[in-house]
């Protein structure tokens, strides 16, 4: 089922033509309206009419997140405050909150590409959704909320955490939809263990999961786990929230909503255009935005794209899951090191459960990574020659992966905090 075959299935030929109107249209409003923007462009001697099509994207200056810090909270609003009808901030380790504003037409849109991402994953009218994303500042509750009503379906706005509850809610209103963020799935799925629940006796039967990075390996413990099929969603509250891309049925990348949002793929070190199938930064221009328009955000995602049409019959581009972040990369003894990396070999060692630990430190002038890894309670009582096999099978698929040593610690069920939101995997001890 396609949601809207009209945006979702034109040709590339059609989709240019529309991505360049929208492009002058947003270049012309963030110029006249937006301070940031006009100072920016006119720093470089480029005027709206120098943007003709979307090739032109690239004369374009790029906006960063230290951009919207320094504009809080409504510096970067394109229309009067009387027309903002929400706000959104996404909340962040240091500095200010990253605030985004939403016109009535701006949410009408985000509950659009919401529904399609829904559609994209099965979702129809007949379902019930039953919805583990926070709702309040973060974008997550209330946006998958607003796409699921105005595809028809059922809605439970349970919200995060209180997990004796979400138990209970699956068993008795019979939710056939859970969207929550991975991490809280793989949490769930634990719970329904321990409360030995008949997981055949819950009508579960899609999740869609988002706002934290995820491997295969992982979408495959927790589809086994809660005995669903896993749907990855990507968005992010400067763009509108989730929504942005979503998997379908092909399970071969995340569909854009083009129409309303440009990708690039950029080269972290020189910010030029990637060849479709390249890894880079995934940079994102809004095009129809009307409170809060933004010009080439750089997402710090890295991902690829795929501009082949995907058997489901779409034609938007898709792109890859995310591969990690450029600034929550670690750099361990010269190597690049990324806490997906870690997952995706842990969770092909079926000893290792999908709860994880990276802690770096320095001695003397050696970093050290040590990986925490929860395994099986039984593997502790056994002798201590079969705990050191476990070790050394997950260090050797580690150390092959990274191509640096580290230091491998098994730790019982339970150990590592469990997080009913975004995940915390790094503790990085050089920064103390």
């Amino acid at each position: 089922m396609i949601w809207n075959e009209p945006k979702e299935c034109m040709s590339r030929d059609e989709r240019k033509a529309d991505q360049s109107k929208k492009l002058i249209d947003v270049v012309k409003n963030v110029y006249h309206n937006v301070p940031f923007y006009r100072k920016k462009m006119q720093e470089t001697g480029l005027e709206p009419g120098d943007v003709k099509n979307i090739e032109d994207i690239e004369k374009l200056p790029f906006t960063t997140k230290n951009d919207l810090r320094e504009n809080y909270p409504f510096g970067l609003f394109a229309v009067p405050k009387s027309e903002i009808v929400r706000v959104h901030a996404s909340s962040g380790t240091t500095g200010k909150s990253i605030v985004v504003g939403y016109s009535r037409k701006d949410i009408d849109m985000f509950s659009e590409v919401v529904a399609r991402a829904y559609c994209c994953t099965g979702v129809t009218k007949e379902d019930i959704v039953q919805i583990a994303y926070g709702y309040g500042l973060f974008t997550g509750g209330l946006g998958m909320h607003y796409g699921a009503e105005k595809l028809g379906a059922t809605v439970i706005p349970v919200s995060g955490g209180n997990t004796s509850k979400q138990l209970d809610l699956l068993q008795d209103f019979g939710s056939t939809v859970l969207a929550c963020t991975p991490s809280y799935a793989a949490y769930l799925s634990e719970a329904i263990d321990e409360a030995k629940i008949d997981k055949k006796d819950l009508k579960l039967r899609i999740g869609i999961f988002g706002a934290e990075p995820w491997s295969n390996e992982m979408r495959s413990k927790i589809e086994a786990g809660l005995n669903i099929t896993a749907y990855d969603i990507y968005g992010l509250s400067e763009i509108i929230g989730p929504g942005v891309s979503c998997s379908c049925e092909m399970q071969d990348g995340l569909h854009i909503a083009e129409d309303h949002f440009y990708p690039e793929i950029l080269n972290t070190e020189t910010l030029k255009a990637e060849n479709p199938g390249t890894i880079g930064e995934l940079v994102f221009t809004t095009i129809t935005k009307e409170a809060m328009p933004l010009l080439r955000y750089r997402t710090r995602d890295l991902a690829s794209l795929n501009y082949d049409a995907c058997k489901c019959g779409r034609t938007n581009v898709r792109m890859s899951k995310i591969q990690g972040r450029s600034d929550d990369m670690l750099i361990i003894r010269g190597v690049n090191v990324f806490p997906s990396q870690v997952e995706s070999a842990l969770l092909e060692i079926e000893e290792a459960k999908p709860h994880y630990m990276l802690v770096v430190d320095r001695v003397g002038t050696m970093d050290t990574l040590e990986i925490q890894v929860e395994i099986d309670d039984r593997y502790f009582s056994d002798e201590m020659v079969e705990l050191n096999k476990v070790r050394q099978k997950i260090k050797r698929k580690v150390e092959s992966i990274l191509g640096i040593s580290v230091i491998i610690n098994l730790v019982e069920h339970k150990t590592i905090a469990r997080s009913e939101g975004k995940a915390q995997r790094v503790i990085d001890k050089r920064k103390i």
